[in-house]
């Protein structure tokens, strides 16, 4: 899965290699390689467990396996929570459709058990969130991208992960900042779905948390400062820290169905765009470029 796969030939790559993501040779994870390790006895401050690690990885799994076994597929949950890697990853051998999840990352200082679902919901876009897709040597690659993953993970995944909770209770009393509260009560009227949508909001935000610790940013990343970059073609690697929190944003107050499915072929099927009179519901510029 790691540094090793370098080292394979073109044809042994094409016979025997499993198909990896978030990098297409799996050496990039939701984040990009590094080597920060957490181990197993590490004290959580948010909450996190191995019991709330397998609770999340358990609800995944039982919206997902059904969804990839419609597409003729089998869903594999790996589950290392005694593993310390601070990562996650997806792979698709054969009619098998795996996401790996690591314990280091669940433990890290930053990541909430919301934050976490967010991470599986991520690997799961690399499947199931449709164009627009990585490319590799070959053409374009079986896994979407790394911005259409986040942007699967909020506006789809997390969305119904979160169905089956009484939303408003979980986020009573829960600091959710103004803006955020703004656009999720302008672009959703159900008192439920207006949680959901804040809930889906401080999910992105705790992977930002990570996102710009592993990069150590000195400045904060916050809803009201989006990324003002502008592609002059879509990216399809990982996004900077504060254009991946834009994204997950973006897609928490998208309010497209959550089951209506993004398209393997038409990046503009079933998502917000700025040709149906979206803006900051779109996904963002700063990694992606619209069909003209």
């Amino acid at each position: 899965m790691k540094r090793e796969l370098l080292s394979l030939g073109f044809a042994a790559m094409l016979t025997a290699t499993p198909l990896f993501a978030c990098d297409q040779h799996g050496n990039d994870g939701i984040v990009e390689e590094n080597n920060l390790w957490i181990p197993s006895n590490v004290k959580t401050v948010t909450g996190m467990n191995e019991a709330t690690f397998n609770t999340v990885l358990d609800r995944v799994e039982k919206i997902y396996a059904p969804i990839v076994s419609a597409e003729g597929k089998t869903l594999k949950v790996e589950r290392k929570w005694s593993d310390g890697t601070v990562n996650a990853y997806a792979q698709q051998r054969g009619n098998t459709w795996q996401i790996s999840m690591f314990g280091g990352l669940a433990r890290h200082e930053t990541v909430t058990p919301d934050g976490f679902a967010l991470v599986a919901c991520h690997e799961l876009g690399h499947h199931l969130g449709g164009q627009p897709r990585k490319r590799s040597w070959f053409g374009t690659a079986w896994a979407s991208n790394e911005g259409q993953s986040d942007y699967f993970g909020s506006s789809k995944c997390m969305r119904k992960y979160m169905e089956e909770d009484d939303n408003v209770a979980l986020m009573d009393g829960v600091e959710v900042p103004a803006f955020a509260v703004e656009k999720c009560e302008a672009n959703f009227s159900n008192v439920e779905e207006i949680a959901m949508c804040k809930r889906n909001a401080m999910a992105g935000m705790s992977l930002a948390g990570l996102f710009r610790a592993l990069r150590n940013l000195a400045e904060p990343l916050d809803f009201t400062t989006p990324d003002d970059n502008v592609v002059r073609s879509t990216d399809h690697n990982h996004p900077q820290p504060q254009c991946r929190l834009d994204t997950y944003f973006a897609g928490s107050i998208c309010d497209v169905d959550a089951y209506a499915d993004m398209d393997p072929s038409d990046e503009t099927v079933n998502v917000c765009t700025r040709v149906d009179g979206y803006s900051i519901e779109a996904r963002p510029l700063c990694w992606y470029k619209p069909r003209s």
